[in-house]
């Protein structure tokens, strides 16, 4: 929806525009176009923590330094259905993109396939690299590890990113489902992003620095954000950094540096993806079949008191995606303003609004 402290932008020349200012940075074409297409795909799903307004905190980087402006990959370790991509420093989405293609290029063979990223950078939603194995007929996972945000259940200093996993599950006539979550109650872009645009938190997304609950979006970016379902999301959060970081031999927990203060050292974040052949467990046809029956049966069951609607996860997101492709995207008028900043600091024209 738009109001007055929102600008309607175009999807498409926002990524043009977002592209050429990768471009600026020395970086190559190709890998400049899937980071812009990695912000404005958040955007256009609403996910505006972790859309443009990440953009003058990755140029910056690249500026200083601290991230390399062109990608590099080197395979650590390479069997059948597993391998160890090193990222050399690079952005994240534009090797978390050959990770995933690899991932599901093996499991056209092995019917299943892991393909772990170590010394890498923030690469955005996991869900844009989960969808990748959905013209393949696989269901594509995705999972990062990152700074430190979040306590162990129990306690209050923070030890755990918030860790986001993705799974996008092919169907038939109906959309995919696609699952795309932090293990922390929120992530804690949302919370920078209310703290940005001075708005009060929903009770229990945080913790001030002395373990209270907060509201002030602020005092919670001091603090930590709350794991989902308590323990269980504490659980989760300490699996996924297993799987991503220990397991290609990475920094994990604490170590991971943040995007936005640690200036001195690459931020060292890993990835994991994975590829299910759904052909090598079932044929693809009755799988599709049977998945739009499962939606079909969720969107048409009784919903309870007070709801009018069933959403099946990532519904609402690609529903949002369709819409704003056909009508624009409303960004924040902060962000676009950000935006201008950047613009004419490395002198791209702004023609976006």
């Amino acid at each position: 929806m738009k109001d007055k402290d929102t600008i309607l932008i175009q999807a498409v020349p926002l990524k043009k525009f977002c592209a050429q200012l990768f471009e600026k940075t020395g970086m190559q074409p190709e890998e400049a176009l899937v980071n812009a297409d990695t912000l404005v795909d958040a955007d256009l799903k609403g996910i505006d923590s972790h859309g443009v307004s990440r953009l003058p905190i990755h140029l910056k980087r690249i500026k200083i330094g601290i991230v390399r402006a062109n990608y590099e990959m080197k395979m650590a370790s390479d069997r059948l259905s597993a391998a160890v991509i090193d990222a050399c420093n690079s952005m994240g989405p534009y090797v978390s993109v050959k990770a995933m293609e690899l991932a599901i290029e093996k499991a056209r063979h092995t019917g299943v396939a892991f393909v772990t990223v170590k010394n890498s950078n923030h690469n955005g939603i996991a869900a844009y690299y989960a969808e990748r194995a959905l013209p393949s007929g696989m269901i594509g996972i995705a999972a990062t590890n990152s700074k430190a945000r979040m306590a162990v259940y129990g306690g209050r200093d923070p030890y755990l990113g918030t860790n986001p996993f993705a799974v996008a599950i092919p169907a038939g006539e109906q959309r995919p489902i696609i699952a795309d979550m932090a293990t922390s109650v929120v992530a804690r872009g949302k919370v920078a992003a209310a703290a940005k645009n001075k708005q009060p938190l929903p009770p229990g997304w945080a913790l001030d620095k002395e373990g209270e609950p907060t509201t002030d979006a602020a005092e919670g970016l001091k603090g930590t954000v709350v794991p989902f379902a308590g323990y269980k999301g504490s659980a989760i959060a300490l699996v996924i950094d297993v799987l991503t970081a220990v397991l290609s031999g990475s920094l994990f927990g604490p170590y991971v540096r943040d995007l936005y203060t640690d200036f001195d050292e690459p931020a060292c974040i890993s990835h994991l993806f994975g590829a299910v052949n759904v052909e090598a467990f079932t044929s693809l046809a009755k799988f599709k079949s049977d998945i739009d029956q499962m939606i079909q049966e969720i969107k048409t069951a009784k919903p309870a008191k007070g709801v009018s609607e069933i959403f099946l996860p990532g519904e609402i997101e690609l529903c949002r995606r369709e819409k704003w492709r056909r009508e624009g995207i409303p960004l924040a008028a902060a962000y676009v303003d950000d935006l201008r900043r950047e613009a004419e600091q490395w002198q791209v024209p702004f023609t976006l609004c």
